[in-house]
């Protein structure tokens, strides 16, 4: 009798059909399936000797009776709709106990929903945050977990078999029920957005204000990798700008057109943020820069109106380096704030320290960083600020100076730095005992009587204006 596949794999686009072929590298058994199935030839050819573990279907009844009960099902389709109609197909033909993942970049609060609507079929539903590209999931990703105990213990093993490794440890991780899977994975992806919008940043000063050609400065992205900045993302920044375009012989970096694309996952955590009252400045300065990226044709006529000099600066590498990584410890920081207002308002009890850990390999934003940062949620921290932790706020008060520095510079001569200004502008807030809130009350209460508090009293009370 034929062995029942212990996992499916619906959806064989660039991430399933990797994640299938992982499955298959570590000897577990896999059921393929596809809503186009001439994909599942092309698939199986690829799959080479890997092939003998890999059970092609091109019904879902078929692929769906050749599972092993409980069903496990990972679902690799686009979420929204699609995600939907697949679950109310899917759903008449599994049993009590049976587990579907979706392993997209879901809208949390639809996972959510989809968790509780199957919960009354008694069918579990994982929200599953995949991060590392197509050679992460080829080769050992980071995931991220949402779900109920239930199927955490149906996956644990599938997923620690093809989890990326750090010095061992596995980078998946249980992270809580329903969307706190989905919702990890969000905010990761925000802060991949900050990171690659202050690199970009860095790498304008240094090739409008220091002019440097881009192969120089790959050089020090690549001397950067060696240091307290060692990340995937400086590492491939390094890399691509060595490159030169075959067709015309200039840097590869000159030839691409400056407009770059987003999918909604960093507008998600802006609005997010929002939703929980808390800051995502410098994830809403990537956005931003991102969509004022887009207006390629406005941007040329304003260059003309308005002027488009940028002056040349003196900063030296090692003041770039220390703002680069002041910038990167707020990003981080700002990010680990919405997680843990999530954690409260969703009643999560997300582990940072774990979630640290589990970023630290196969996945975009994994960097040296994040060591000193699962260290500092694993101690005692100061009101669980990632900026108060001891060890980061020695890092801040070595390398704030520098990012001053470099913002000023930059200001003065006209480069746009939005995410570092992002950056200090939080940073600054933060740091005041004192602010500038009470003005914005006593306008409040001015125009429209709303009150305010007063220092050392309880209740509400209303300015002289009112008497």
């Amino acid at each position: 009798m034929a062995r029942k596949a212990q996992i499916g794999v619906y959806g064989l686009g660039t991430m399933g059909s990797a994640l299938a072929l992982n499955m298959a590298e570590q000897g577990i058994e896999v059921a393929v399936s596809n809503r186009e199935v001439d994909w599942i030839g092309a698939f199986l050819s690829e799959a080479g000797s890997l092939a003998g573990h890999l059970h092609p279907h091109e019904t879902l009844e078929g692929f769906v009776d050749d599972l092993a009960q409980p069903r496990v099902i990972l679902f690799m389709i686009p979420s929204g709709a699609p995600m939907d109609a697949m679950i109310e197909a899917v759903a008449p033909l599994l049993a009590p106990g049976d587990t579907i993942i979706d392993g997209g970049n879901a809208d949390f609060h639809a996972t959510r929903r989809r968790s509780a609507d199957l919960a009354r079929r008694d069918i579990h539903f994982v929200g599953m945050g995949v991060s590392g590209g197509e050679a992460g999931a080829r080769h050992g990703p980071s995931m991220m977990v949402g779900g109920t105990d239930h199927s955490w213990q149906q996956l644990k093993p599938i997923l620690t078999a093809i989890a990326a490794r750090y010095e061992g440890d596995p980078c998946v991780a249980h992270l809580g029920p329903d969307g706190a899977g989905h919702f990890v994975k969000t905010v990761h992806n925000g802060i991949e957005y900050a990171d690659m919008q202050v690199i970009a940043e860095i790498y304008g000063l240094m090739r409008y204000g220091l002019v440097r050609d881009p192969h120089s400065i790959g050089e020090v992205f690549a001397r950067w990798n060696n240091g307290p900045l060692r990340s995937y993302l400086v590492e491939i920044t390094g890399k691509a700008l060595g490159y030169d375009d075959p067709a015309t012989g200039h840097p590869a970096v000159d030839v691409i057109k400056d407009a770059a694309g987003q999918k909604g996952t960093g507008r998600w955590t802006v609005i997010e943020a929002v939703r929980l009252g808390q800051s995502a400045s410098m994830i809403d300065a990537a956005v931003a820069a991102r969509s004022w990226s887009s207006e390629k044709n406005t941007r040329v006529q304003a260059e003309a109106i308005l002027g488009g000099d940028r002056s040349v600066l003196d900063l030296g590498e090692d003041v770039l380096e220390n703002a680069f990584l002041a910038a990167r410890i707020l990003s981080y920081a700002q990010g680990f704030r919405i997680l843990d207002a999530a954690s409260a308002a969703y009643d999560w009890t997300l582990d940072f320290a774990r979630i640290a850990e589990i970023w630290r390999a196969g996945c975009i934003i994994r960097s040296a960083l994040l060591d000193d940062i699962s260290e500092a949620f694993g101690a005692d921290m100061t009101g669980g600020q990632l900026i108060l932790a001891p060890a980061m706020a020695a890092q801040l008060e070595r390398t704030i100076p520098a990012l001053r520095r470099v913002l000023a510079a930059a200001i003065a001569g006209g480069h746009a730095v939005p995410a570092m200004a992002a950056a200090i502008g939080w940073y600054d807030t933060m740091r005041q005992g004192r602010g500038t809130a009470d003005i914005i009350q006593a306008q409040r209460d001015f125009f429209g009587h709303h009150g305010y508090e007063r220092l050392g009293e309880d209740g509400v009370h209303h300015g002289p204006w009112w008497e």
